[in-house]
């Protein structure tokens, strides 16, 4: 993590100096406020740092896309970071989350190309404005920023070769997709919509503007056939999860359990009412997460 006075953004070579790899990672999930930790405190503890060690790079390259900057210092950054994966796999790492996942990489054989791929998702939601043109798009997108992480967890839970790929990315799409429809009127403010533009044309939203998008009267329904969408991935991947046995993954069901129950809140309050967010509150999360994940 760069010191406060320098932008993510402008991170092309980070200046860590002698920063311990592990005290480092544990800083950024302590300052992230995220559902991950709900899953991973049922890992055994060599499982569990892996994972921490991956949930810190994927915070790290989400912050570079996030944050204010031009979009020339913003793949400058990633671009940086694709260097230091490559070092990683090379046994060269030399900054902190690197050098944290140095183990867990060899390990748990983590795919080198799945680290990639979720810079490749950052590096469009780097761009000034995102749009996704079709279904195909966005099911792409999530591929790189959900589907690659769990490509990388069920590795790190020690999921087989069968149905472990399968629930990475049925459940990276549900996962992925609920975010989106939480996140709507946030991501406008940023310029980016995620609801495909082929899908809002069915629902007779068309325009330019994200205000005006966000008010048609058609929005409510693409949103709901996304939803629609989000429930096939949630039963999919609950039967596939069903089939491997939950104890083997009990990360993944906790973290399903709660973003279920997050879009079903979501479906409660309506797409017409994006100026009423909604969350869940840590001691739900908690509940769910001993609900879930004991058994």
């Amino acid at each position: 993590m760069s010191p406060p006075h320098r932008s993510p953004a402008t991170r092309d070579i980070p200046p860590y100096g002698r920063i311990e790899p592990w005290a480092h990672v544990n800083r950024v999930i302590a300052r992230s406020g995220t559902s991950f930790l709900w899953g991973m405190r049922v890992l055994p503890a060599e499982r569990r740092r892996a994972m921490y060690a991956i949930y810190a790079f994927c915070r790290e390259v989400d912050d570079i896309a996030d944050q204010p900057g031009e979009i020339v210092d913003k793949k400058r950054a990633l671009a940086a970071w694709r260097r230091e994966i490559t070092r990683l796999y090379a046994g060269r790492s030399t900054w902190p989350t690197t050098r944290a996942l140095l183990q867990p990489v060899r390990r748990f054989n983590l795919p080198q190309r799945e680290f990639l791929a979720v810079i490749d998702g950052m590096e469009i939601d780097a761009a000034p404005t995102v749009r996704m043109q079709t279904l195909d798009d966005l099911l792409d997108y999530c591929r790189k920023v959900a589907g690659a992480v769990g490509m990388l967890s069920v590795h790190a839970f020690g999921v087989p070769a069968s149905p472990g790929p399968d629930i990475a990315r049925t459940l990276g799409n549900a996962l992925q997709l609920t975010n989106i429809l939480r996140d709507v009127k946030e991501d406008a403010g940023l310029q980016r919509l995620y609801v495909p533009l082929e899908l809002l044309g069915r629902h007779g939203v068309v325009g330019d503007s994200l205000n005006a998008i966000l008010v048609h009267p058609g929005f409510a329904g693409a949103c709901g056939e996304l939803a629609g969408r989000a429930r096939g991935y949630y039963a999919e991947a609950d039967s596939l999860i069903t089939e491997l046995g939950p104890r083997r993954i009990r990360p993944a069901v906790i973290m399903m359990a709660i973003y279920r129950e997050l879009l079903d809140r979501l479906e409660e309050r309506g797409w017409g009412g994006l100026h009423d967010p909604i969350r869940l509150t840590p001691a739900r999360k908690m509940w769910l997460a001993l609900r879930h994940g004991f058994f």
